[in-house]
């Protein structure tokens, strides 16, 4: 699971399987080229560079804690799944 440098950023509330983006309520800022964790159900966790956030369909360049992002995502996550930051 998330230990040492790991820092929580926030849970998935939503998943767009067609275009394989999740949606991410933040707790902590997330910007473009941060690698994540994202840990939960079956599959375990998974690490990935964060390739482009969106906010109501227009890219960001960084979100901040309190906004619900879209962000592209390598695997299928599901609502719940915790999202960290790994440095």
């Amino acid at each position: 699971m998330a230990e040492g440098k790991d820092k929580f950023i926030g849970e998935v509330t939503h998943y767009f399987p067609k275009v394989g983006a999740a949606v991410i309520k933040l707790e902590k800022p997330l910007k473009v080229g941060d690698k994540v964790k994202i840990v939960g159900g079956k599959a375990g966790e998974f690490e990935q560079a964060v390739s482009s956030i969106q906010i109501d369909r227009q890219p960001i360049e960084k979100g901040k804690a309190g906004d619900e992002v879209g962000v592209a995502v390598d695997q299928p996550v599901r609502e719940g799944y915790k999202v960290y930051t790994v440095e």
